[in-house]
Parts: C-alpha cells; sequence; structure tokens
C-alpha cells in the first residue's frame, strides 16, 4: 500500500526518462526512403498509406504508416502536387511533363486513369473543389489555372480559369472542406508572396480577394500553404518572415501567426485545426507542432545528422503531411548525402512529459523504503494525475503492481514500500498519459541487502593421516526456501582441482555429511548460494595431511631388543642402508637425519635431503669407518615446504635404531 513519507534520511540517487522539448519521443521512427527528389506528401487515412511524388524519378511511392514501401506508380515524369479525394478511394496527381492528371486507386496503388490537359500546359498542383479537379499549369508569366470534372466520363478540360492573369508560374493550391466552394492560390518561390482566393462553387473560377506581400511584411519565396478546416484562413510558409503567416480568406488580412524560426518551408493543418508548421533549419528545431490559434509550439523536433558530419538532415520543401486521425506526422527529410527519409512522430500534439524517479542506493530488506520523484509537463497536468509503481525483484521477476501514487500540484510524489527480497529491486513507475499528454516511465534498481545466513563446517585445523576418510558436516540455520548446500575440496597442488563431493538437501537439523578422502592438505568448503532472502555464504576448513612413509635398514646381521628398542646391529666393515618410500609429489625430497646418543641425550650429527624416484622410492647408504659401541638411530621426514612442495603437513619418519660391532 502507498502512503506518504514525512523524512528522508537516506542517500539518495535518481534516473530520469523525460521526452519533452526538441526531439523525438519514445515511440518515434524513421525510414529510409530511395527518392532522387520530392514533391508533395499525401496520408490515406483510411488505407494507413503515404504517397509521396518524385518527379526527377517520374513516380508516386508509397508506404505504410512505419514508412516500409508498399508499392510505386511510375510513368509519371515531373510528378508534383496530389490531392486525395474525400473518401480516399483516389489520389490524382499533376504530371507535368507528361502534361497531364493521373488518378491513382488507393487500394491497389496502381493508375487507374488518366486525363489529358492540352499540349505544353504542364500541370503541377491540383486541388478538389465545387464537384470539379482543379489544376495549376504555365509559367514564364503564364501561370494560370484550369480544371475538369473526374467523374465525366469525357471530362472536357477548361483553361484559363484565372481571367485576371495573377500569378506568372503556376501557383500552389489548397482548398478545405469548411470552405467547400473556396480555392486559394499562391505564387511558389516569389518574393513578395502573392496570395489570391477564387470562388468557384459554379464550376469556374471568380477571384474574391487578392494580396501582393499580404500583411506588408516583405516576405518571400512560398514554398507551402494549407487552409483551416473551418474555411476561415490560409496559413503560408515562406523563406521569410520566420514564422507561418496567417490570412482571412475574405480578404486575405493578417489573421495570427505560427512562430517558429528560419525559413518556413512546409505547413499541414490537421481536421482538429492542430498545425504543423515546418522550417529549413540547420541548427534549430525542424519541425513545430501547434494547437490552433497558439503562438507558442506544444513539441517541437530537431532533425539529426545523418548524412555528412555537422551537416543536419533538412526538411524537404512542403514535406509535412497529418494522418487524419491525428494520431502521427509524417515529415520527409533529406541529408547532406541526398538521401531521404520518411519520419514518423507518434502523438504530436500531445505535451511531452518528464519523469523522474529518486530512490536510495541501497536499502535492507523488509525494511521500509522510500521512493520520491516529479512529474513535469509544459502543459497543465490536471488534478487527480496518478503514477502506477511495479516493483521488480528475484522473488517477482515479471514485477508486482505497488498501486498508484497521486501527483501533487507541483509535480512531486511519494510512496513507501517495504521490500520482501534482497538483491537487485526496481521501481518502475509509469504515467500512462492522457489526451493531452504524452506517457512516460521512469525506472530505479535499489540494492537490497539480504539477511545473513548461518553456516558451520566442522574439523577445522585438523591433522590427518595419509589416506584418511574423514566426515565433514555442514549445518545450515534459517533460510526462506533454499536448504540445499554443497561441499567441496580442494587439495593442494594445481594439479587438483576443486572438486563438488556432495551436493543436497539439508537435512530437518539443517545438517549435510560428506566424506573426504586426504591426501593432500586440503581446503573443505561448505556452500550457500543464497535465496531471495538470505545471502550466499561460504565457509572454508583446512585440512592438514601427513605424508605415507615407510623406512627400513638392510645390511644388519643381527636384530634384538636393546635399551627398549629394537636394534640393528652391523659390522663395522658394512654400511647400513636407509631404504625410504613416500607417497610422491614431483620434485619431492625427503630429511636424513642421523642422530647418536651422547653423555644420556640424542644429539644430531647429519642432516641431509635427498630426492625420491618417480616412484617415491630412495636408498641411502651411510659409509665411512663408524665407531664400535656408540648407539645410532636414523629416520626419513617429510618438511613442509622444505622437502620441495607444501602439498602435504610435516610428517616425521620411524626412528630406526642400530649400533656397530667388530
Amino acid at each position: 500500500m502507498l502512503t506518504t513519507a514525512t523524512a528522508l534520511a537516506v542517500l539518495f540517487g535518481s534516473v530520469t526518462l523525460a521526452a519533452a522539448g526538441a526531439g523525438p519521443a519514445a515511440a518515434d521512427s524513421s525510414a529510409p526512403l530511395s527518392l532522387r527528389s520530392s514533391g508533395d506528401i499525401v496520408v490515406d487515412g483510411v488505407h494507413r498509406r503515404v504517397f509521396i511524388s518524385d518527379p526527377t524519378a517520374g513516380e508516386v511511392v508509397v508506404t505504410d504508416y512505419a514508412g516500409a514501401v508498399v508499392g510505386t506508380v511510375g510513368s509519371l515524369p515531373g510528378v508534383h502536387g496530389l490531392e486525395l479525394s474525400p473518401d480516399s478511394g483516389t489520389l490524382y496527381a499533376a504530371v507535368h511533363d507528361a502534361d497531364a492528371l493521373v488518378a491513382i486507386d488507393t487500394a491497389t496503388a496502381t493508375e487507374s486513369r488518366r486525363f489529358a490537359t492540352g499540349a505544353g500546359a504542364g500541370p503541377a498542383y491540383v486541388a478538389l473543389a465545387g464537384g470539379r479537379l482543379w489544376f495549376s499549369y504555365g509559367g514564364s508569366g503564364g501561370g494560370n489555372i484550369g480544371s475538369l470534372d473526374p467523374d465525366a466520363g469525357d471530362p472536357a478540360v477548361t483553361l484559363g480559369q484565372d481571367t485576371d492573369r495573377t500569378f506568372y508560374d503556376a501557383p500552389i493550391l489548397d482548398v478545405s472542406a469548411g470552405a467547400p466552394g473556396t480555392l486559394v492560390a499562391g505564387a511558389p518561390g516569389q518574393s513578395p508572396v502573392e496570395l489570391a482566393v477564387y470562388d468557384v462553387s459554379s464550376g469556374t473560377a471568380s477571384r474574391t480577394a487578392y494580396a501582393f506581400d499580404p500583411g506588408s511584411t516583405g516576405g518571400g519565396n512560398l514554398q507551402d500553404l494549407a487552409v483551416t478546416p473551418d474555411g476561415k484562413d490560409v496559413v503560408t510558409a515562406s523563406g521569410a518572415p520566420y514564422y507561418q503567416a496567417v490570412y482571412k480568406l475574405t480578404d486575405l488580412t493578417a489573421d495570427g501567426k505560427y512562430v517558429t524560426n528560419t525559413y518556413p518551408n512546409a505547413v499541414d493543418i490537421a481536421p482538429n485545426g492542430d498545425v504543423a508548421a515546418g522550417t529549413s533549419s540547420s541548427y534549430e528545431p525542424d519541425v513545430h507542432v501547434f494547437k490552433q490559434g497558439m503562438s507558442t509550439p506544444v513539441k517541437q523536433y530537431d532533425l539529426p545528422d545523418t548524412g555528412t558530419p555537422g551537416d543536419s538532415d533538412l526538411l524537404a520543401s512542403a514535406g509535412l503531411a497529418w494522418a487524419p486521425d491525428e494520431s502521427r506526422l509524417f515529415a520527409l527529410s533529406k541529408n547532406g548525402s541526398d538521401a531521404y527519409a520518411l519520419r514518423i512522430y507518434d502523438a504530436p500534439t500531445r505535451t511531452s512529459t518528464a519523469l523522474t524517479v529518486n530512490a536510495p542506493v541501497t536499502g535492507a530488506r523488509s525494511r521500509p523504503l522510500t521512493v520520491t520523484g516529479a512529474l513535469t509537463s509544459a502543459a497543465a497536468l490536471p488534478l487527480g494525475t496518478t503514477v502506477s509503481v511495479t516493483r521488480t525483484d528475484d522473488e517477482s521477476p515479471s514485477g508486482t503492481p505497488l498501486g498508484t501514487a497521486a501527483v501533487a500540484a507541483d509535480g512531486s510524489y511519494t510512496f513507501t514500500d517495504t521490500p520482501p527480497a534482497g538483491g537487485k529491486v526496481t521501481y518502475t513507475v509509469t504515467y500512462a498519459g492522457d489526451a493531452d499528454h504524452v506517457g512516460a516511465t521512469a525506472s530505479h534498481a535499489v540494492t537490497v541487502t539480504k539477511s545473513a545466513a548461518t553456516l558451520t563446517l566442522n574439523n577445522n585445523g585438523k591433522v590427518y593421516g595419509y589416506g584418511s576418510d574423514v566426515t565433514y558436516t555442514a549445518h545450515l540455520g534459517a533460510t526462506y526456501k533454499n536448504r540445499t548446500v554443497e561441499i567441496w575440496d580442494d587439495p593442494y597442488g594445481s594439479d587438483k582441482p576443486s572438486t563438488l563431493v556432495k551436493k543436497g538437501t539439508v537435512d530437518s537439523h539443517g545438517n549435510l555429511s560428506a566424506t573426504v578422502r586426504l591426501t593432500r592438505d586440503t581446503k573443505v568448503s561448505a556452500k550457500f548460494t543464497g535465496d531471495t532472502r538470505y545471502a550466499a555464504k561460504t565457509v572454508t576448513n583446512s585440512a592438514y595431511t601427513k605424508v605415507a612413509i615407510s623406512t627400513s635398514l638392510s645390511g644388519a646381521y643381527k636384530i634384538a631388543t636393546a635399551w627398549n628398542q629394537k636394534y640393528s646391529y652391523f659390522h663395522q666393515s658394512k654400511d647400513p642402508v636407509q631404504n625410504t618410500t613416500m607417497s610422491m609429489y614431483p620434485g619431492r625430497t625427503y630429511e636424513l637425519q642421523v642422530q647418536r646418543y651422547t653423555d644420556g641425550a640424542w644429539k644430531t650429527t647429519a642432516t641431509q635431503y635427498f630426492a625420491l624416484d618417480r616412484h617415491g622410492k630412495d636408498m641411502a647408504t651411510l659409509d665411512g669407518t663408524p665407531p664400535i659401541g656408540p648407539r645410532f638411530r636414523i629416520r626419513s621426514s617429510y618438511i613442509d615446504t622444505k622437502s620441495g612442495d607444501n602439498v602435504n603437513t610435516t610428517t616425521y619418519g620411524a626412528w630406526k635404531y642400530f649400533v656397530f660391532t667388530r
């Protein structure tokens, strides 16, 4: 259950996922397009397709909403302006170099009909209004407007509809469902801007408004225009001024502006009036989204640099188009290497949000842990906004919903949780978004300490004879779910790896036993791998193992008991031989020690190390002229480290007693 924390007395860390300001949101995407040029872009919401004209290639490229090419319509030299029928069944294209208008079936992406406009007419832009298909054509002082009935069996083309001969070149055309009998035209690339409005409801064009440099801005180089859905205004995109200007259709006087930045070159208006405004800006945002009538954008997008380093991608002229349901905005861009891409911006009219999560760096299992954060947006969040919280840990790898936390008026939120599991615990906070705000997600991982497990192992530090079978018992205290223990032995020496002796579930007393045969000094370990609530633990004991030593004296002429010991008797002329057999290890030697009984005590007279053969054997001969009568003794021993290795503990062999006679 989520509660409000009153104080924080821990060190906090923070992680943030933000989708604010210029740049793509999390779901935005792009797809490369093999275009040679661009003319116009139109979105078909019924078939969820995007149509892009390529005048140089002479084709219309068709993509899906993800930007994947699903078809092309060819044999359209110089194709430029596009217009979609109200039912989305037909796309009309102005094919300049073929002096024709072409109807394209949007369902099949194939040409369905072609209308000749007359030799040399060279149509450039098209628009449907007043039951007719209007097109602009001509140039070099002969720009004009024509029309035809696309539904007629043998449509007659009417040229020269602009009797005022308004335009030098074929003008840009647009219409709106809000003014079905009105056609708006603007001179492309011209300075200053020149606009005209026509009443075409009768089937002929009658100019009702005209402006040369509307608004007296001195702007020019018109790239695009769009009529508002209510049919009251036209919005223009000109290289200057640095905003998308708005003019009334009644008299083309100024009626507002959408402030962008350098070199406006595109504009498209969604059915609900939201405005997408484009600019050809190398170092500033290129796409700007406005709510209708608002001068400040709710979102901006800056095109990345995908071509020549330092040469930013630019928005294509007239390269913006809304999906009819306003769920997406499509933008056509070109980089410094002349490579085109279709960029798809999801939920472009919803204001970005930024979500932060602040959580302790560490915490303790089964102890309350406080998490705070903030949800912010340029647009005010409504009262009652909440964020949902999920905890992911080793016990719940798919996540456990913890409920919701209320977002305060300043955007802050707080919740507490008592993590049941230790290890990495991740808190994920999610804002679902609403009609005006983009959703956001943020997370923070906390290292939660586990409870310490109790694990013991017997027989530490004991010394055993060579080859002893020693039973080790591991004892495991309280844990959560894991009751498995492993017992490992690791003999000294690089040639003997650590080996698992036994792995199993401890008994009802928490014990697990295993027998280890010892031939070397050995580290014996008990391991508990831990569980979600108790930390892993390993305890290691040392076992010290003697070598196996067998010795004998040879060459004696008799053996008899004397001085409470068995003595070997040697003639003075006979050299005793000490025979030694010892458990072998590469490079091992043994210490041979000789003592003489003098003045009531045994005193060492000689100590020397000798090498064992590969079988662990050696024969040492005591030569020279020994004295007759004194008692002697001899032994072979393994001395840890001094005998050439450290894999066993020091082991002294048995004394062998002897005397010399005549």
